[in-house]
Formats: C-alpha cells, structure tokens, sequence
C-alpha cells in the first residue's frame, strides 16, 4: 500500500482582488469547503481567508496535483457562492494560485500564520503577502 504526506499552503485570490469574503459568510463559505473537498477525496487541514482570497493548508495523497487539486477547490466554491447569490456579479478566482511545500516541522507555524489572517492584513494586502510569501528575493 502506497502513503504520501505531501503538505502543500496554497493561497489565490478572487478575480480583480473584489472583497466579497465577508464575515457574515465567511465560516459558512469555509464549512462549505472542507465538506465539498471531502467528498473529492481531498484532505484540507486548514482552511482561512480574507476578504479578496483564501488559504489553505493541504495534504496531498497518492496520485493527486496541486494543480488539480485547487483547480476542484476553486471550481465547487465559485459554483457554492454563485448558487448562493453572495455576490451581485457572476464570480469567479483569479486564474493564478500560489504553493509551497510544508516539512512536518514547519505545520504550526503555517497553521498560526494561516489562522492570523485578520491580524495578517492590518498593514499590508494581498499583494504584498504574496510577495513577502511567495516570491524569492534577490539572488
């Protein structure tokens, strides 16, 4: 029997950064993640957002991609908050996610910062997380 544990933070964004991740919505929108995902086989540890794009924190197994993986992640949560009427206009995720891998020694820290997205965003946006994050720095 095969066994992966591949910890992957991805992180998008809603298409043009609009902030229609509210708190009124928002712990049903992330209910409704985990449970969509559970029925794809998809193990989500931790799921968090902000008002223009989500975190999460996942476990890949045996023959799945991050790519396809958020691909089925972005897919059911537009369809749930169309369905839904949470935003006036048809919604939809910006095309482009991040990733980065998680080493089993690093999960809380990555936890912590993925369940501090309010305190996260007092200062600097989406952009800027995305590049202190994500992005490498000079060479």
């Amino acid at each position: 029997m095969s066994y992966t544990k591949i910890w992957v933070h991805v992180v998008w964004g809603t298409k043009g950064q609009q902030p229609i991740l509210v708190n009124g919505m928002r712990q049903q929108f992330l209910d409704q993640i985990v449970e969509q995902a559970t029925v794809k086989d998809i193990e989500i540890h931790l799921v968090n957002c902000w008002m223009d794009h989500i975190h999460c924190l996942i476990r890949l197994k045996e023959g799945q991609n991050v790519a396809a993986t958020v691909s089925e992640i972005k897919r059911n949560s537009s369809r749930w908050i169309n369905l839904n009427k949470i935003s006036e206009k048809r919604f939809s995720w910006d095309k482009d996610f991040f990733a980065a891998s998680v080493s089993e020694g690093n999960l809380n820290p990555v936890r912590n910062y993925i369940l501090g997205q309010e305190r996260q965003h007092e200062n600097r946006s989406y952009q800027q997380e995305i590049e202190a994050y994500f992005m490498p720095t000079g060479s």
